[in-house]
């Protein structure tokens, strides 16, 4: 039978890397914590759980996902943030796929999930569903475009669709929101530098408008009550 290796990227995130590691522990045949040299105690509460833990220099999230994605020894991957809890909804579908390996069927999936922001649970904003790269894809399937943030994927077959949410806690707080933004919009805007795109303060607040007006009025933000605002203030930032 196939078996999946679960792969969780980290710095820092001591705070949240317990209930992460839970979710998946007791029933993925291999965890692997994949570490940027973090300073706090994230890697000793990993290896408390017997989690593999590998140390992988930051050079940008597609090469760290890369780099992790060949640590993997199994025939299906998982892929976990620290932010995020598999729900045992999403356990039972990812094994059921993974127990019949269907030859002809996707070979990556992308995931949904919840997210729950300053006390609630978040229904619009764009954050529900929210997908980013396929999460549960076969080894040598896909691969990441080697940016430094909001980095590509290139996937060799049919990608499908979970059917059950995973869970996200993005941000405890506002500062945690911001220092992301801080750190997001200074990988983007080596990014950028790098394709040699040039930026003004005109272009950029014409751009953190209009994502602040796309998430609070189109996606309907403003229901999502403080959390919404919060969610469209954070973007206009980052962008």
């Amino acid at each position: 039978m196939s078996k999946v290796s679960c792969y969780i990227i980290s710095y820092n995130e001591a705070d949240k890397i317990r209930p992460a590691i839970e979710s998946v522990i007791r029933w993925a045949d291999e965890v692997i914590l994949c570490d940027s040299h973090s300073t706090d105690n994230t890697v000793e509460i990993a290896t408390s759980f017997g989690v593999k833990v590998i140390q992988i220099d930051f050079n940008g999230f597609g090469k760290l996902r890369n780099e992790a994605i060949a640590a993997c020894r199994y025939n299906w991957i998982f892929s976990l943030d620290s932010d995020e809890r598999c729900t045992p909804e999403a356990r039972d579908e990812i094994l059921s796929i993974v127990k019949k390996d269907d030859q002809n069927g996707p070979i990556a999936y992308f995931v949904p999930r919840n997210n729950y922001f300053l006390g609630r649970w978040v229904k619009y904003s764009g954050w529900n569903p929210d997908y980013r790269q396929p999460q549960l894809f076969r080894r040598g399937s896909l691969s990441y475009t080697p940016e430094e943030v909001h980095e590509g994927f290139i996937c060799n077959g049919t990608i499908g669709y979970l059917r059950e949410s995973i869970w996200q806690f993005p941000f405890q707080n506002l500062e945690q929101m911001l220092q992301k933004a801080q750190r997001y919009s200074t990988l983007g805007a080596q990014k950028l530098l790098r394709r040699n795109k040039k930026g003004s303060i005109g272009r950029g607040l014409v751009h953190g408008f209009s994502i602040f007006l796309k998430i609070y009025l189109l996606k309907h933000g403003w229901r999502d009550g403080r959390a919404g605002f919060v969610i469209a203030i954070g973007a206009f930032i980052g962008t």
